[in-house]
């Protein structure tokens, strides 16, 4: 009876694993499970670390770069979507030790990553309430369970925007490229702004984005010293008003262009001497260290002129003017200065003069 009850029992073991394997083998066939799962780290994209804003008088243009790679380095080729979340928060109850209070997050499609080549991602929010601070972080996702840790925070004050400075002027100078522009004081419905204003200047090189220069400015007058002669540049000015708790841009101006002129002459020629000969008189000086002169220009002076006359224009590497058949006198003076090849060029003040008697 004892073995009969052993039998039975091992024989009921027996059924029990098998019945326990199948229906393992039922779940993993019902779900379509063929392979081992993905490690979430490898399809998991990196964080995004360059969420960025943009303040103007309609609202706020947020954006950010793709992530290009997954946490463990291997490259992302789709983001499914973006997981954009927002807090928003009056400014006189703003508490800067509590935790930021994001709501549910807005979905924002993805799309492919290019390979090598940075993709950026925009979102606009006109919707903003005066006297509120906003802030946002954002997440992506690479797959409905691969979603990446947050993005640095931004955030910034909303309060009814300035108006846009008019009448911006842009005049080249010695010195760069100057800006004036008339002082913002009012909205843009011409409300009074008590609070202070201040400018920021955005520049475009050769037709390419507007990048802000410097800080913001007291006063409604600029000079961009790092410009190149003879390249197209453009530029706006924003007005930006000052809270105790932020700041917010308002207008901007229409773009502005202009295109810097070299007027920084080259150094006058040395080693000027002059030898009277039987046609005239041969005026040589040193060749010059200086490779952006392009020629130079020979003046004669009579013993009674108050100012020389230019008698002739040579072109590098020339160093030597032959002047023919100079007027009677009983002495000449002459002196040379050189041409840089800036357009128009740039003359030099003269040399110092050297005399020839007849």
């Amino acid at each position: 009876m004892m073995s009969e009850r052993n039998s039975g029992s091992r024989r009921a073991a027996t059924g029990m694993t098998a019945l326990c394997a199948l229906l393992v083998l039922m779940l993993l066939g019902g779900c379509g499970l063929k392979t081992m799962p993905v490690p979430p780290q490898d399809i998991v994209p990196t964080a995004i670390t360059d969420l960025n804003y943009v303040l103007d008088e309609k609202g706020v243009t947020l954006s950010w770069t793709y992530p290009a790679r997954t946490v463990r380095g291997e490259e992302v080729s789709d983001i499914t979507a973006f997981d954009l979340y927002r807090a928003v928060v009056p400014a006189a109850s703003y508490c800067d030790t509590c935790p930021i209070p994001f709501g549910e997050p807005m979905q924002i499609p993805g799309g492919v990553v290019p390979e090598g080549k940075p993709k950026t991602a925009t979102y606009a929010s006109t919707l903003l309430r005066p006297g509120h601070l906003y802030f946002f972080m954002v997440r992506s996702r690479s797959g409905w369970w691969a979603e990446s840790a947050d993005s640095n925070v931004v955030s910034f004050l909303w309060n009814i925007p300035p108006a846009a400075p008019g009448q911006l002027a842009v005049e080249t100078s010695g010195n760069g490229i100057s800006l004036s522009w008339l002082p913002v004081t009012t909205h843009p419905d011409g409300s009074i702004i008590p609070e202070p204003v201040k400018y920021q200047v955005f520049r475009s090189q050769a037709g390419g984005p507007f990048a802000p220069l410097d800080g913001l400015l007291d006063k409604a007058a600029y000079t961009d010293t790092e410009v190149e002669a003879g390249r197209s540049y453009q530029y706006k000015v924003q007005a930006v008003t000052i809270y105790d708790k932020g700041q917010v841009g308002g207008g901007v101006t229409a773009p502005a262009t202009a295109v810097p002129v070299d007027r920084t002459a080259s150094t006058p020629p040395e080693g000027v001497t002059a030898i009277r000969t039987v046609a005239g008189v041969k005026v040589l000086w040193n060749e010059g260290q200086d490779r952006s002169v392009r020629g130079y220009r020979v003046y004669r002076r009579l013993p009674d002129e108050q100012r020389a006359t230019m008698v002739g224009e040579v072109s590098v590497p020339a160093t030597l003017f032959d002047d023919q058949a100079p007027p009677q006198a009983e002495m000449w003076f002459y002196s040379v200065t050189s041409l840089d090849n800036a357009s128009p060029p740039n003359e030099s003040s003269p040399s110092a003069e050297v005399k020839v008697r007849n």
